[in-house]
């Protein structure tokens, strides 16, 4: 599941969700309408005779997105402003759990849990899924970094709504150009770093990957149902604003400059990570780490259904390292 320091050319990915993951098999469409009544009204009978919603409508999937926070996370009034990024739930949390299991990596298994490790998330939008579900599965601590005002204000709602302040914490970036820079602070540590980098190089780009993603969808002709389950299909990121989407060079110039700004705050992060959407963009970045001197390297594949992902690790601290670290910060081993 998890490679070593020598980086393969492709990824082995795997065929189903996290094992932990809440959303593996089927969605129980009655338990989440009993959680959150409102998906009720955007239930529709599928082609193949099961119930579902319509993944190419993006108030549906945001529905979807706040019965299964409510039903499984106990998340209460969350919702995202209109043209937003709306994530889906079941590959973040999949992000979260194989983080876990590379924490529990070198320490004889065993998953670190509770507020003493803590989590700097690099674009936590307006959304807030990786806190909120991070927080609810392993008890991390948690700093959300972003460069619009907005999204921090909406996601800062959710977290008091909440009263998940103590647990949650955001962050203004003001230059937009830096990543770690002016966020990670003097004598300040994380156990590990986190990213969903912009996907694309253009709005442009962004614009055409929406509609291939629609053209994917089967848009026949579907009816509201009463009761019924589906598959666990993949939502659509639907919205986003320009920073959620895309940046100059695309996924491989932001990564790359986040393994630049990494070596500056070496001893003060455990693991760097960041989700890689395009594979054909990994030699790039393992040259990139190479450049840095990164100490240890894994690549961790994932996948929903069809749809492959994989995440980049990176340290540079060595093994000794490691062990004195969680010795140091980890009353988890003491």
């Amino acid at each position: 599941m998890v490679k070593t320091t020598a980086p393969p050319a492709e990824p082995v990915t795997k065929a189903s969700l996290h094992p932990r993951n809440k959303h593996n098999g089927l969605y129980d469409f009655d338990r989440l309408i009993q959680a959150s009544p409102a998906l009720k009204n955007v239930v529709v009978v599928n082609a193949h005779g099961n119930e579902s919603i319509d993944f190419a409508d993006a108030q549906a999937v945001k529905a979807l997105n706040s019965a299964l926070l409510t039903l499984h996370y106990g998340i209460s009034g969350w919702d995202i402003p209109a043209h937003y990024l709306c994530p889906p739930i079941p590959g973040r949390a999949d992000y979260l759990h194989y983080l876990a299991d590379l924490l529990g990596e070198g320490n004889g298994g065993r998953i670190p849990q509770g507020s003493e490790i803590r989590v700097l998330d690099i674009g936590v939008g307006a959304n807030a899924i990786y806190p909120l579900i991070g927080r609810h599965e392993y008890g991390w601590q948690f700093v959300g970094v972003d460069i619009d005002p907005l999204a921090l204000a909406n996601a800062q709602g959710i977290v008091e709504k909440n009263a998940l302040s103590a647990s949650i914490s955001l962050r203004l970036q003001k230059e937009p150009t830096s990543i770690f820079r002016d966020i990670i602070q003097r004598d300040e540590r994380f156990d590990i770093t986190m990213c969903n980098p912009p996907f694309h190089a253009s709005l442009e780009d962004a614009n055409a990957g929406t509609r291939r993603k629609l053209q994917g969808l089967n848009r026949k002709p579907i009816k509201p149902a009463k009761a019924a389950v589906q598959h666990a299909a993949p939502a659509l990121n639907f919205g986003g604003q320009s920073s959620e989407l895309y940046c100059t060079g695309g996924e491989a110039a932001f990564i790359a400059r986040m393994v630049m700004e990494s070596r500056q705050f070496a001893k003060q992060c455990l693991w760097f990570t960041t989700l890689v959407s395009k594979a054909a963009n990994l030699p790039g970045i393992y040259r990139e780490l190479k450049k840095v001197s990164a100490s240890q390297v894994r690549t961790i594949d994932m996948a929903q259904g069809q749809k492959k992902s994989r995440f980049v690790a990176w340290s540079f601290l060595d093994a000794a390292q490691h062990t004195a670290w969680r010795a140091k910060h980890w009353q988890y081993n003491r």
